[in-house]
């Protein structure tokens, strides 16, 4: 029996048999043509270009046919990736230049872009290479004449075991069958992780050597919550995850059961529990779980792969298809947090020093005016189809916000001349994220119709502590009493204005931290689709005046970690499911 840790990338339980997804690795042939040869190279690569579009077409048409979540709008982004210039001008120039043959010219400059794209130290943007290897694999193949393996042809439930899953992988496997998902590789942000979660099965990324560990027919446990995955496992641990399967199943029934009650506390607080979606076919999973609307809608899906951005009418479809499946409940969109660090194409590419606190978010829009209009322009068009709120990142000042609100007049202004219908009285709101925006909320409060503190970048910037990096990660705290005195201290700056409060980082979802945020005055949560049961249950076992005095319990405590342990003894008396 060997135990595996892991990146938690989608919450569950699941116990099965391994399927060895190993794709047939394509051997790149290297050889140096001659110059009468060359226009036959460049056909060649055109030809198979053609064949790789031909493919992804047909495969988002049966895709569209046959699945009831619309996945198809991920090959969007490949179909893209072939048509982008760029990348079809420089293998070409290598063809001719260097004389490389069709294949070798597309590896050396895929590679170029896949090792410019991670040398980003966005987490996010890094996991983009997986789209640029998924189609250059696919042109690969029509050059060598090799056919993909395909993962429709399951015929039985499977742990799915491999090195990664490319999106195409990942949209074409028959899901009925696939009741788990460990890899190697990847993220809690990849293609495969927002997937994962869309069908609801348990996986674990970023297992490193998890391919080494197993065979074919090995009996194998995938903990998605804890990220863990437990490799030929001895009868008594087989059993004891029997019954933690059976627990997790009866407390899900339970816990959607409260889908048709409020999260209200025993003593009548309402509050309300939202979710975070990043890609439009993760609204199924928003309603099935009972969420009272989208907390936030991160844009930067549009903004992030190789060739052109999104169009106005790309957006447009989007944003309209997220509004009309969540009817009469409040979507709140988040405009694009790119910048910086993150490599955006059609941009120059800047070097910064120190990224983090550099040309990105509301920043990179101010100076990109052009994006973020057209980006603006697709949110108000589409507001006619539902219950649209904007939400505005990194606003650090009352300056910056005053430019932004004007910009926005501007382009409401612009359509009205042109007769476009939209929703005239927009609630906006922005997110608030680093300490001058928290030291300054009563201020800000006072231009907009919402806040929505994001707590990822909030107790990284309170703190100074890069979440990225391993060596000092243990700092990142959310119960350090500086970053709970700024939460307070936003709250009461939003409610002194007679505005609500949202928090749509990673804390909102974390049980532990419920009854803390609850007491603090938050008035609305936003989490991931699978964490809204849990938290309304939370909500609904206890009243305000418990959770305002475990509140004025923890702000005499001195350390994160005197909070924490209290914190968390105070919640495993109360939840016996979470001391399991």
């Amino acid at each position: 029996m060997k135990k595996i840790m892991g990146i938690s990338a989608s919450q569950g339980i699941s116990i099965g048999r391994v399927f060895y997804y190993l794709d047939e690795y394509l051997r790149v042939p290297e050889y140096t043509v001659k110059e009468n040869e060359v226009n036959v190279e460049i056909a060649r690569f055109e030809i198979a270009i053609e064949k790789t579009r031909e493919e992804l077409v047909e495969l988002k048409n049966s895709l569209n046919k046959e699945n009831s979540i619309n996945e198809a709008g991920f090959l969007d982004a490949h179909i893209l990736m072939l048509d982008d210039p760029e990348l079809s001008k420089q293998i070409k120039t290598k063809i001719i230049d260097s004389r490389y043959n069709a294949e070798r010219a597309l590896f050396e400059t895929v590679k170029g872009f896949v090792e410019l794209i991670k040398a980003s130290s966005d987490q996010y943007i890094k996991e983009r290479t997986f789209d640029i290897r998924d189609v250059a694999k696919r042109v690969l193949g029509n050059l060598l004449y090799k056919k993909r393996v395909d993962l429709r042809d399951l015929n039985e439930e499977v742990i799915l075991i491999a090195h990664e899953l490319l999106p195409s992988d990942t949209l074409t496997m028959d899901k009925r069958m696939v009741k788990g998902i460990a890899t190697d590789a990847g993220g809690r942000t990849s293609h495969t992780a927002i997937l994962a979660r869309a069908f609801e099965i348990p996986a674990v990324l970023g297992l490193r050597n998890i391919t080494a560990e197993v065979r074919n027919g090995d009996m194998v446990i995938i903990d998605g919550g804890k990220g863990i995955v437990i490799v030929r496992p001895d009868e008594p641990t087989l059993e004891q995850y029997r019954k933690k399967l059976n627990d997790w199943q009866k407390k899900e029934v339970e816990l959607l059961n409260l889908n048709v009650l409020p999260a209200e506390t025993k003593d009548g607080k309402k509050i309300l529990l939202k979710a975070n979606i990043e890609i439009p076919e993760e609204t199924e999973s928003v309603i099935s779980h009972g969420a009272d609307g989208v907390g936030l809608y991160r844009s930067e899906f549009f903004f992030i792969q190789p060739g052109e951005f999104a169009s106005e009418d790309e957006q447009y479809k989007a944003y309209s298809q997220v509004l009309s499946s969540m009817g009469d409940k409040p979507v709140t969109i988040r405009t694009i947090d790119l910048g910086g660090d993150k490599i955006l194409p059609g941009t120059a590419y800047f070097e910064e020093t120190n990224p983090i606190l550099g040309w990105r978010s509301i920043r990179f829009c101010m100076t990109r005016k052009d994006i973020f209009e057209t980006q603006l322009r697709a949110l108000l068009r589409a507001s006619v189809h539902g219950n649209l709120r904007i939400m505005f990142p990194m606003i650090s000042g009352v300056e910056e916000l005053d430019q932004v609100l004007e910009f926005y007049e501007l382009v409401k202004l612009e359509l009205e001349k042109e007769g476009v219908q939209f929703d005239k009285n927009i609630p906006l709101g922005i997110m608030i994220e680093v300490p001058s925006a928290a030291l300054t909320a009563d201020i800000l409060a006072r231009k907009v119709k919402f806040f929505s503190i994001g707590t990822n970048d909030l107790i990284q910037y309170t703190i100074a502590v890069d979440r990225g990096n391993e060596k000092i990660a243990y700092l990142y705290e959310p119960f350090h009493p500086g970053v709970l005195r700024l939460l307070k201290m936003i709250i009461e700056g939003a409610h002194s204005q007679s505005i609500p409060v949202a928090m749509c980082g990673e804390m909102a979802g974390d049980p532990y931290a419920a009854v803390i945020l609850l007491g603090l005055g938050l008035d609305i949560f936003s989490m991931s689709s699978f964490s809204v049961p849990e938290i309304k249950n939370i909500i609904r076992s206890v009243s305000m005046v418990e959770a305002e005095e475990l509140v004025g319990t923890i702000f005499e405590m001195k350390s994160y970690k005197e909070i924490d342990r209290f914190v968390r003894g105070w919640m495993d008396e109360r939840f016996e499911h979470l001391r399991q």
